[in-house]
């Protein structure tokens, strides 16, 4: 009972983690080159790529799994590069457990595995570090990085591993995880809330699955107002209302709604400015204002991110919309 009680509460994105290589959904060329690798047992120095929420972690840990079943725990090193970022860890945790000797597992597949996580947090003189490492073991050790951006590591790091380039999830996929979650959880997530969960998370299935978690507490029956609060964003239709309000001269309306809103769904002036960013290509305005207005956006989004208050600059921001219908840009 004590075992079920803990796993009723596991976050989902770790209770619904796929264990085997097939079972990742979506990056299908991805998983086929590396189930391919993992039968030949023929392993390279491994960059994942791509951005969050797409499988590179899973990916790694069900590679880990089939490789060495259980003896997983003595093979396989995960460390999160954004928590130890350091040069130290590198000389110390890494090089230690890189040249140690194995459990059974790694004498039978020959290596063992680091899994580096968030690897582009890494500072430069860590990744040189990490780099010597990687050459001097690299006959008893392979080393996977995951990272956001790959231009952050170091060419010499890049060259050194097979670089694989993970996609955002598509609309397909997430519908997946969003029917098994349903069925398995013996909740009901109306049309309007999968649609919504489906703009929040932006092919992010880790983001998808913490709004169904989060959602699920609070009611067994989802619907898009809950899924829309708890995602920190206001629904389209009424981020293209404001912006309709001030581009045809209401600016106070506009101005109101764009506070009520900011109170109702708990946004931040940077949250409201990129559904502004978002839903700008869909008004039914001239080209040329638009190009100005995404300008404009990416300008005031700097000013929030530059601590400058937001209520100030999402007003000004408005203001820029009334501007430009009347051609003062």
């Amino acid at each position: 009972m004590h075992e079920s009680h803990t796993h009723e509460f596991l976050p989902w994105t770790e209770k619904y983690r796929p264990k085997k290589i097939d079972e990742i959904i979506g990056q299908s060329n991805i998983k086929n080159i590396i189930e391919s690798l993992v039968k030949k047992r023929m392993l390279p120095h491994m960059m994942f790529a791509g951005p969050p929420g797409v499988g590179k972690t899973t990916m790694a840990m069900a590679l880990a799994h089939e490789l060495y079943g259980e003896d997983i725990k003595g093979n396989f090193l995960e460390l999160n590069a954004s928590d130890e970022r350091g040069i130290d860890i590198v000389r110390g945790k890494i090089k230690d457990f890189a040249r140690s000797i194995g459990s059974g597992g790694s004498e039978k597949i020959g290596f063992k595995i680091i899994f580096l996580d968030e690897a582009d947090a890494l500072t430069s003189d860590a990744q040189q570090a990490l780099r010597r490492t990687m050459e001097i073991y690299s006959d008893v050790t392979r080393f996977i990085l995951s990272c956001n951006y790959s231009s952050t590591i170091i060419e010499p790091i890049q060259s050194r591993t097979a670089v694989f380039r993970f996609l955002a999830l598509s609309r397909e996929d997430i519908e997946v995880m969003v029917k098994r979650v349903e069925k398995e959880e013996g909740i009901t997530i109306d049309h309007d809330a999968k649609e919504a969960i489906f703009y929040i998370s932006e092919g992010d299935m880790r983001r998808a699955m913490n709004i169904m978690q989060g959602a699920s507490f609070h009611s067994k029956k989802i619907t898009s107002e809950l899924v829309y609060g708890l995602g920190s964003a206001a629904h389209p239709e009424i981020i293209r209302e404001i912006m309709k309000l001030a581009f045809d001269g209401k600016f106070m309306e506009a101005k109101k709604k764009s506070e009520s809103i900011m109170i109702k769904y708990g946004l931040s002036g940077e949250d409201m400015v990129v559904q502004f960013y978002k839903e700008l290509p869909s008004l039914d305005i001239d080209e040329l204002k638009k190009v100005y207005l995404i300008d404009k956006i990416g300008e005031y989004n700097f000013r929030i991110v530059e601590g400058a208050n937001e209520k100030i600059q999402i007003d000004a921001l408005l203001a820029q919309f009334m501007l430009a219908k009347n051609g003062k840009q």
